[in-house]
């Protein structure tokens, strides 16, 4: 595996660390501010929404730079709002900040995703996809509950300047450990970028990996009161309960990232299915601790695991520039606004465990959307006698039957006309 596959990861580690620290300082930010808990909690949705809408356009901005080039100019971006951050002197310039952080985390997902591709053999891609989620897992498993404590002990301004200067070391880890490859080429430029998505498979696609995310997060935005209320536990029981979550999602993570490449479909489509069980079962058995725990560890498992699958199954309709993987990661975001949201609506009309419901609803509908390719015969994964759809970084998809591209182009020397 190639060392800036970790490389990429910590980038992203960071990005997500930021994305959820306002979770775990809400009363701290409250008082600082002068504000209500409710309107900290905004300040989440803001971030997620400037994913969503504006990530593909500042993608599409730094995508005529070199890979490198664009990473290093995304991480000057995200420093520049969590520096805004911890001096936001109020609320209006807190929020302009995490939009701004929230567009560079969006697009950085982007290109290092189309990156890694770039870097890794083709019979390694699906593992190198998983390394790189493993920052995302890790964002939640150990960035947020370090950044909490962080602010707890020192205030929760500190919080983002340990995010920025997390952020400074993995963007001077970078420059040192990714190589300098070439830029795309133009392939027809921005036209030929927006081309793809004229194919309707692909948004059928799109909406598969909207529904597996929205299914998990309709769950995980209220596992704390369900926990609590439902089933009983202790409020300081918990954090232990997330961290295991957690534990589990980096190990589904990584075992789906080993089956991604040539069994995507069929993947998938038996997380959509065991998510639905366990959805179902939570539901059902919420209070009764050891069940509701079991469940809870099962939704980790073959929930947001399904990322590396996600990810080659949108590329292999596709194609592997960034354009296409940060319009994924958008609709990623916007499962885990629908999931939040509906779930929030679900409560109020019927309980705790209307959420949970949903979730398993959204599951299903998830596996419908699996149907055509089961049936068009299309539910294998990277196969040798097939096309992965998945360029070496062109930007364009392989036909079926074309091999992979050869090795990955340096960049020139400085001076010779080529970006650096």
């Amino acid at each position: 595996m190639p060392r800036a596959v970790y490389v990429l990861a910590l980038g992203i580690f960071a990005m997500v660390t930021s994305e959820f620290v306002v979770a775990g300082l809400m009363p701290q930010m409250a008082e600082g501010l002068h504000v209500t808990v409710p309107q900290i909690g905004y300040l989440i949705t803001v971030f997620a929404a400037a994913m969503a809408a504006g990530g593909p356009f500042l993608a599409m901005a730094v995508g005529r730079l070199a890979p490198r080039t664009a990473l290093l100019t995304l991480f000057a971006v995200f420093l520049a709002g969590n520096v805004l951050a911890a001096t936001a002197p109020g609320y209006a310039v807190m929020t302009a900040a995490r939009v701004i952080t929230g567009v560079a985390s969006q697009a950085f997902f982007g290109v290092a995703v189309s990156l890694c591709v770039r870097l890794a053999r083709p019979e390694l891609r699906g593992r190198a996809i998983a390394v790189v989620m493993n920052g995302l897992m890790l964002g939640t498993l150990l960035g947020l509950p370090l950044s909490t404590l962080v602010g707890e002990r020192y205030g929760w301004r500190a919080a983002f300047w340990a995010i920025s200067g997390l952020a400074l070391v993995a963007a001077a880890v970078t420059l040192v450990g990714v190589p300098r490859l070439a830029r795309l080429g133009d392939g027809g430029g921005l036209r030929s970028e927006l081309g793809v998505f004229r194919n309707p498979r692909l948004w059928l696609v799109l909406s598969t990996s909207t529904l597996i995310i929205g299914a998990t997060f309709s769950a995980f935005s209220y596992f704390n009161p369900i926990l609590t209320e439902v089933t009983g536990f202790a409020g300081g029981t918990v954090p232990l309960l997330l961290i295991a979550y957690g534990a589990a999602t980096v190990v589904g993570n990584t075992v789906v990232g080993r089956l991604a490449d040539r069994r995507t479909v069929p993947v998938l489509a038996t997380g959509l299915l065991l998510n639905a069980l366990f959805l179902t079962g939570f539901a059902l058995l919420a209070d009764l601790p050891v069940a509701a725990v079991v469940c809870m560890l099962g939704i980790g498992l073959a929930g947001v695991t399904m990322n590396p699958a996600m990810v080659t199954r949108v590329q292999r309709t596709g194609n592997a520039g960034p354009l296409v993987n940060t319009v994924h990661s958008s609709f990623i975001t916007l499962g885990v606004i629908l999931g939040s949201s509906l779930g929030a609506v679900a409560i109020e009309a019927r309980g705790l465990r209307a959420a949970l419901w949903l979730g398993a609803g959204m599951a299903v509908l998830g596996l419908a959307t699996l149907v055509p390719e089961f049936t068009s015969g299309r539910s294998g994964g990277f196969g040798r006698s097939g096309g992965s759809g998945v360029s070496g970084g062109s930007g364009s998809s392989a036909a079926p039957g074309e091999s992979s591209p050869g090795p990955v182009r340096r960049e020139a020397p400085t001076g010779t006309g080529t970006r650096a």
